[in-house]
């Protein structure tokens, strides 16, 4: 029986020293990956549009362009944005590291490298890539409206069905897009874990409509998760409120609860926490006097229909 056999990993090695090059080829290709290498950084870009590489060991000083400067180049492609970037470097001044992290790196090792360490962060990170991109692809398929940025609120990545409302908001494509303020502000104080930054957030955008992003959580050295979604609240029924003896915020549960939402996509849509969404519910059974949410949406239900 013949089996299909692994790929292997590609490698792309950036540096102007041949030693550097000839040590790094030879443990890479022992450890079962394909290398391809490059003597500076404009040699890397000219690789990188003929193939796409799953890790890039880069150093950081090279003359040209330079390594952070073909670091932050690569992280342009929206076709590479997801490719680990290890740093080679003989400055280990705290102010180089984080320049190469802040330029898109997401480790670094200094020379002269240590191979059996080099090859254990290899492993690591493209273990996590793999993880990343999985991730990704079941987003996808599930229909979230989910988006990352960077701390200035440029756009990373996007879900395509968040990329598709994006673009219909600020009619451009959502590549190389920047969240307009305040946006950013408060995606600064929602990283920090500032009181009440991590409730959902109106933002109107370009094009009237009205958006809710919600801070998800960090997923890189700056890279953060949102989540997106249409402003319901044209959509909820005042006469809930009204007519129901409902607070707004009662309504706004209630609406939702007669679309066939769970308890946890309320939570999500609405920015709250489970634990609060039950106790809305609560008050809202215990106001209409029934005692489960089938009954409660069945009188949502007929509202509507005699405000129709």
């Amino acid at each position: 029986m013949i089996t299909e056999s692994k790929k292997r990993d590609v490698a792309l090695v950036v540096d102007d020293s041949p030693e550097t090059l000839r040590l790094l080829t030879d443990a890479l290709d022992g450890a079962g990956m394909t290398v391809m290498v490059a003597l500076d950084g404009a040699a890397a870009m000219r690789i990188v549009d003929q193939i796409t590489p799953d890790i890039v060991l880069l150093d950081a000083v090279m003359p040209g362009l330079d390594g952070f400067e073909t670091c932050r180049r690569l992280k342009r492609d929206a076709g590479l944005d997801h490719v680990p970037i290890i740093f080679m470097t003989g400055l280990a001044e705290t102010e180089h590291i984080v320049r190469g992290l802040e330029a898109g790196g997401v480790d670094y090792v200094t020379k002269p490298i240590a191979v059996e360490e080099m090859l254990a962060r290899i492993r690591v990170h493209l273990a996590n890539a793999r993880l990343t991109q999985s991730a990704r692809a079941a987003l996808d398929v599930s229909g979230r409206y989910l988006l990352a940025v960077n701390s200035l609120g440029k756009i990373m990545w996007a879900t395509p069905q968040a990329q598709k409302l994006l673009s219909d908001a600020l009619a451009a494509d959502s590549d190389d897009v920047v969240l307009p303020e305040p946006i950013p502000q408060w995606l600064d104080q929602a990283r920090k874990g500032k009181a009440g930054s991590k409730t959902a957030f109106m933002a109107a955008l370009p094009g009237n409509e009205q958006l809710r992003l919600q801070y998800m959580g960090k997923l890189g050295a700056n890279e953060f998760l949102l989540r997106l979604a249409k402003d319901s609240s044209t959509e909820t029924p005042a006469e809930f409120s009204s007519e129901l003896g409902l607070t707004t915020r009662e309504g706004e549960v209630l609406s939702w609860l007669s679309k066939g939402k769970t308890n946890r996509d309320i939570a999500q849509i609405l920015g709250l926490s489970p634990r609060t969404v039950d106790k809305h519910l609560e008050q809202i059974y215990s106001k209409l006097g029934v005692e489960n949410r089938t009954a409660a949406a069945a009188i949502a239900v007929n509202a509507k229909h005699r405000k129709s």
